[in-house]
This record gives structure tokens, sequence and C-alpha cells, in this order.
């Protein structure tokens, strides 16, 4: 299926490492030039000549720590110079400081809605003069299983990322008739570095072994394994690909079907 990205240009937040790295690499072997970033300049410029080498594709790295408040402007601004303009938005952040609400303290929680909401809401704002240029502009924020089925010891995920999930629907309605699509990813566990540092140190709390507390997780999704970047990836390309023109406002699972709800 032809996706229809080639020469498309995008920008894809928090992307040196994980599901970020592994949706720009995706969009990067389709043809679609990509703006990639991390908050370490030497490493996000090293994996975007990598990128670029492995595909053939134009990829620049951009470095940056998107929950700062200049910081989402300047990667837009940065992205459309080097490509001259922008077609596809991805805005992936890391996760916030897990814990109870007795541990998390007032700064932890600034930092975590600066970090899972407003990166979110500067990038769009920042990047909408340039996609209403665009003939086929999409947005795709990533969030996470936890705004529907909420997880243990991650409070402020739960929370915060639920208002992104509220952005992304108000914004799908209120963008539509300008021809921007905008839709949102919830993956589930997912075998990154950061999804293992967390099932750690659960292990940790429980007295347990990384081993057993994987064993656990694995056993929560009815395909008895944790996810893959590169199965998320996929999907994040489709969404935000001209052959998903149709597709608007969908809070797509991608989690192996460890949501027990039904809707």
């Amino acid at each position: 299926m032809d996706l229809k990205l080639k020469n498309k240009r995008a920008l894809v937040t928090g992307s040196s490492s994980g599901l970020g790295y592994a949706a720009a690499l995706a969009l990067a072997k389709e043809g679609c030039k990509v703006a990639i970033n991390g908050r370490d300049e030497a490493k996000i410029k090293n994996i975007a000549e990598k990128i670029q080498k492995e595909t053939g594709t134009e990829a620049v790295g951009l470095a940056g720590d998107v929950s700062q408040l200049e910081v989402p402007e300047k990667l837009i601004q940065q992205t459309v110079e080097a490509f001259g303009g922008l077609d596809i938005l991805i805005t992936n952040t890391g996760g916030p400081t897990p814990g109870s609400i007795d541990s998390l303290d007032e700064a932890a929680w600034q930092k975590g809605i600066d970090l899972c909401l407003m990166a979110h809401v500067r990038l769009i704002k920042a990047a909408l003069p340039y996609l209403r240029k665009s003939e086929s502009a999409s947005i795709l924020t990533v969030t996470s299983l936890s705004v529907k089925q909420p997880i243990a010891n991650l409070l402020i995920s739960n929370s915060v990322r639920s208002a992104t999930i509220g952005l992304t629907k108000s914004l799908a309605l209120e963008l539509g008739k300008e021809g921007i699509r905008v839709n949102s990813i919830l993956p589930g566990w997912t075998e990154t570095e950061h999804a293992v540092d967390l099932i750690a140190a659960r292990a940790v709390k429980n007295n347990s072994t990384l081993e057993e507390e994987l064993r656990k997780q694995t056993e929560m999704s009815p395909l008895g394994r944790l996810g893959q970047p590169e199965e998320f990836a996929n999907a994040a390309a489709f969404l935000v690909s001209p052959a998903a023109s149709y597709i608007t406002g969908v809070m797509l699972n991608v989690d192996g079907g460890m949501y027990k709800g039904i809707f």
C-alpha cells in the first residue's frame, strides 16, 4: 500500500529513541523528510545521520527539551527552514515522574503538565500557520493507554495525558474544516528503554525480579507479549499519511489488547 508520504515534511519530537525514533524511521522509509528531536545535541545529530544513511531520505536532528517554554516554536521554525514547510507533526514526549499522591510534590506535577500537555499545545500552536499551507496536514499526539485504563504508580501520566486526549479531540473538531486531521495513539506496554525502566522500578518496589515483572506484564496482553516499537510506528505512519485522509479525532489503542474495556 502506498501511503503517499514521499517528499512530505515531518517533525517528530522525542525521537532520539523508543517510539519517537521508530515513528521517524518508518516515515523516512516511506520517503518522508523527517526532523527528529532530543535533548542531547550530539546524539540527535548522529541519529539523524543514521536515518538518512539507512533510508536515503533527508533527516535533520534538532536539539531541545520540549517541556521548556521557548523550545517548541524554535523546533517548528528550524524544521520549516530545513524543509521549506511542514505537513506532519508528531508530538511525542517522555514520561513524567512516577509516584503516588503522597510522594509527588507540586514541582513534579508542574513538570508533568509542561511535558505531557503544554508541550503538545505549544508545538501544535506554533505549527498551525505552516500546516494550514499543506494539502495533507496531519497532527498525531502520542499519549498512553493510561488515559483509558490508569496504570499503578503513574498518577501524573494518568491525569495529565487525559487532558491531551481532550485537546486532540477538540482540535480534530475545530480544525477539520481546514483540512487538518488530528489523531492520537495510545500505546500500551512496548519494549522500549523507558518501559523496561518502569518495570524494573516495579520489581524493586515489589521485592521481585525484572524477569518476573516482565512475565506478569506480558500475561496482561491477549497476544502474550510486549509490543515492539516498529508496531507502534507502522500505525503512526499510516495515521499521519494521506492514505488515512478520512480519519480524524481517533484515539487508537496500540496495546496488544491490554485495554479491557469495550469502548
